[in-house]
């Protein structure tokens, strides 16, 4: 075999090489994607989702919101208490106090048992989220008022050290809050890119 045709089989066996590794590349990146994907999806559930389909659509809520706060305050756990006084409680963390006042909001009796319903709970929440982007109209301002209460968030937006311009939240002076808001912003576009993108 001459030099030429030594070279040329050696270019063959190098792109053939090429090609295998990269069609092992790819087939690892799929699998490897795959398996992340799910394992997310189980760090990331969408549990009761035909409550929450139903209500982000009666109330206006992106569905990837209502999970994230879900996942953020119980991490989907329906007999949930915080620690905080009074406790927060269910599935979206509602206190007793909260949850009379949304109550009253879309004028029903309800009775405090309801608050651990999964599906009043939920419905409850949603509502709120809706009621709070309405009234500020900014999710991340919304879910510090979901978290710190709407009196402490409008007076944070009167103070010119925490909004420059009276609608928006510039800083969060409570950690928790300021962490909570992150929280639920990250787990909001966990949410979208696993069930919601194109």
């Amino acid at each position: 075999m001459n030099y030429s045709h030594k070279k040329k089989r050696l270019l063959n066996i190098s792109f053939y090489t090429i090609i295998g590794i990269f069609i092992v590349a790819i087939i690892f990146g799929v699998l490897y994607d795959l398996i992340l994907g799910e394992t997310e999806k189980r760090l990331y559930p969408r549990k009761y989702s035909i409550y929450v389909s139903k209500y982000c659509k009666e109330y206006g809520v992106p569905e990837p919101i209502a999970y994230a706060v879900i996942k953020t305050e119980s991490d989907f756990n329906k007999n949930a208490v915080s620690s905080s006084d009074p406790p927060a409680l269910g599935l979206m963390q509602l206190t007793e106090e909260t949850y009379e006042w949304v109550a009253l909001l879309l004028h029903e009796k309800t009775t405090v048992f309801g608050i651990y319903d999964p599906a009043t709970n939920i419905r409850y929440g949603i509502y709120l989220l809706s009621f709070l982007y309405r009234r500020y109209e900014n999710w991340d301002t919304a879910y510090a008022a979901y978290n710190a209460g709407l009196g402490r968030v409008d007076k944070w937006l009167t103070d010119p050290n925490y909004s420059k311009d009276g609608e928006t939240l510039y800083y969060i002076p409570f950690t928790e809050t300021r962490n909570y808001v992150k929280k639920v912003n990250k787990s909001r576009e966990i949410y979208e890119r696993l069930y919601y993108e194109e």
